[in-house]
């Protein structure tokens, strides 16, 4: 999996998978421009990764604003002048509860993120991708946009959404050879899950052992696992792999 003279797109970049796959496709020659709503995550993960200014590009902004997404593709085009890879990552897992309880707040952060953000980063980076006649895109779904989870339902809800774009971007953009397929981790070992465990129960050692017991290989994947994945379904390798919905969730959604 070379990456060598490729231009890879991340959103999420300071996250935990997000961070797993800058590095991994960093470690692979790629050059990168990093989306993250934090600006100083990012220059944290610049120094951390040792990315050089003519290999790297920082754009901070809010993925669910149009205009964030509008200047993020024009940042890549106007460094690199291609975009080759687009992992659409970045996500919010707002505040868990019954969907009797969850308020009009929790609603729109969640869908504005997850819903609103995937879908402007598909339809920017798509024309970019239609117009050079080839690229990769890998949206972040989630075991939760194929299963129903009680406690996460607009989450849930967010990340089948994710599903279906992927599925109609990977239709309408086959014709000129660019891929688009997704990922679906289980429980991984991040910010995210330990925001999700918190937000269930005061004691999260207990809800952390009860989401390993659902899961085939009984614990969490780490951030990296997820990546290699990423990395594959974005590389050559995957060259006939388009419309897929990758599950990388240790058995949970099969068991």
């Amino acid at each position: 999996m070379d990456f060598k003279r490729k231009i890879v797109l991340i959103t999420g970049a300071a996250g935990g998978i997000g961070k797993a796959a800058a590095r991994a496709f960093h470690e692979q020659g790629a050059s990168l421009v990093l989306v993250d709503i934090h600006q100083d995550a990012l220059e944290a993960l610049r120094a951390e990764l040792g990315l050089s200014a003519d290999r790297a590009v920082l754009v901070a902004g809010d993925v669910g604003q149009e205009d964030t997404v509008r200047r993020y593709v024009q940042a890549t085009l106007d460094t690199f002048g291609r975009i080759d890879v687009f992992f659409n990552n970045a996500g919010i897992e707002g505040q868990p509860g019954s969907l009797v309880d969850t308020d009009a707040a929790t609603l729109d952060a969640i869908l504005h993120v997850n819903v609103k953000g995937a879908f402007f980063g598909i339809k920017h980076v798509l024309a970019v991708m239609l117009a050079q006649r080839g690229g990769a895109i890998v949206n972040t779904s989630s075991m939760a946009g194929l299963i129903g989870f009680p406690s996460l339902g607009v989450y849930t809800a967010s990340k089948h959404a994710v599903i279906g774009l992927t599925r109609v971007a990977a239709q309408e953009a086959a014709h000129a050879g660019v891929r688009v397929n997704a990922v679906c981790p289980g429980p991984v070992n991040t910010r995210m899950m330990r925001g999700i465990e918190a937000g269930l129960s005061e004691d999260t050692e207990a809800v952390r052992a009860q989401f390993a017991a659902l899961v085939g290989l009984k614990r969490y994947a780490e951030p990296e696992e997820v990546a290699e994945i990423v990395l594959f379904l974005a590389s050559d390798k995957a060259s006939y792999v388009t419309g897929s919905i990758y599950t990388v969730d240790g058995g949970m959604t099969g068991m």
